[in-house]
This record gives C-alpha cells, sequence and structure tokens, in this order.
C-alpha cells in the first residue's frame, strides 16, 4: 500500500488528457484526422505518427503554453481521487518534465477546485531531473506515464507506478495503473 504522504504525480498522461488534446489540435487547427490513441506506440509522437516534426512541435507547443482552444480534460477520475488524497493529506505534489510552469498550475486549481496552497508543481525541463526532486521531498512513489522514466526513477530509489498508456506497452516489471480507481485501490486511505 502506498502511504498519502510519500506519493506525488506526473501531470501529462496522468492528470491532464494530453493526448485527447493532442488530437484536438491536430484535426482543429492543422486538418489532420485520423489518428487514433493506439496510433501512439512511443512517447516521442514524431517516431510514431506521419505528421510533419514541425507540425508536431507546435502542437506540443501550444499545448505548454495554454495556446489552444479546445479543452484540456483530466484524465478520468484523477480530480475525485486527488481530492480525496489532498482532504487526507494536505498538499498535492506534481512534478513534471515541461520546461516552464505556463498554465497549468492554474489549470489543475481549476480542475481540483483546490486553493493555490494545496497543490505544489515542480517543473524539472527534463525527465531525468525528477528523481532528484522527488528524493528531495522524500517522495517513495511516483505515478508516471514515461515507461523510460520509470526505470530511471526505480533505479535512484523512487518506486513507480506507471500509468497505463499507448505508448508505454511494452514490458516492465512496474506495478501499473489503467484508471485512477485502480490507483486508489493501492493507497493507505
Amino acid at each position: 500500500m502506498i502511504d498519502p504522504a510519500s506519493v506525488a504525480f506526473d501531470i501529462d498522461g496522468v492528470l491532464a488528457d494530453t493526448m485527447t488534446l493532442f488530437f484536438d489540435i491536430a484535426r482543429e487547427e492543422y486538418d489532420i484526422t485520423g489518428i487514433m490513441p493506439e496510433d501512439i506506440t512511443c512517447y516521442m509522437v514524431e517516431e510514431c505518427l506521419d505528421i510533419d516534426k514541425e507540425i508536431i512541435e507546435a502542437i506540443l507547443s501550444r499545448i505548454i503554453d495554454g495556446r489552444h482552444s479546445a479543452p484540456l480534460n483530466p484524465i478520468d477520475g484523477a480530480p475525485a481521487v486527488l481530492n480525496r488524497l489532498w482532504r487526507k493529506q494536505g498538499p498535492l505534489l506534481f512534478v513534471t518534465a515541461r520546461p516552464y510552469l505556463g498554465t497549468i498550475h492554474d489549470w489543475a486549481l481549476n480542475v481540483l477546485q483546490l486553493e493555490p496552497d494545496s497543490i505544489e508543481i515542480i517543473t524539472t525541463g527534463s525527465f531525468k531531473r525528477k528523481a532528484d526532486v522527488l528524493l528531495s521531498r522524500n517522495i517513495s512513489y511516483f505515478v508516471e506515464d514515461r515507461l523510460e522514466t520509470c526505470f530511471s526513477l526505480k533505479e535512484a530509489g523512487v518506486t513507480p507506478v506507471l500509468f497505463k498508456q499507448p505508448w508505454n506497452r511494452e514490458k516492465h516489471p512496474f506495478v501499473e495503473v489503467g484508471t485512477w480507481k485502480e490507483l486508489e485501490s493501492l493507497i493507505e486511505f
């Protein structure tokens, strides 16, 4: 069981449904249709989608900057579980490889309907820097969607919980959850 005081979360692909937003921006702003979640078989989307690299970079930039008309929605069930965790433990910690905060902090507060001091989001700019942040905060468990990051977290002494996504379907040794309900069952409330 996961101690509520020792868990933190990634944002994109764990809290935020950025995959659906990626598809929405591609369709609405670039008239790209026909791509499905199962087409994203690797984390670096330019390696698995037949879309011009500059367009992919533009879409990802729009997501990070918050410059999109399509809504960014949470992953189903995330707000309920995170609110329960906040009531039990207090402030929630999110660690993201995003290079800067942008609008994601305000988005998370709005989605979770929490006050500013209820969450902390740390941007690292790199997947490689997540472990140091987590260890400095005495975090033992981290919910992550990028399989490669899970391996580096484990090597550093942080236990990853892999949030199932189409891009992380390779064999691995980690505890895996496909929904927030499954994750909730692992937390010692």
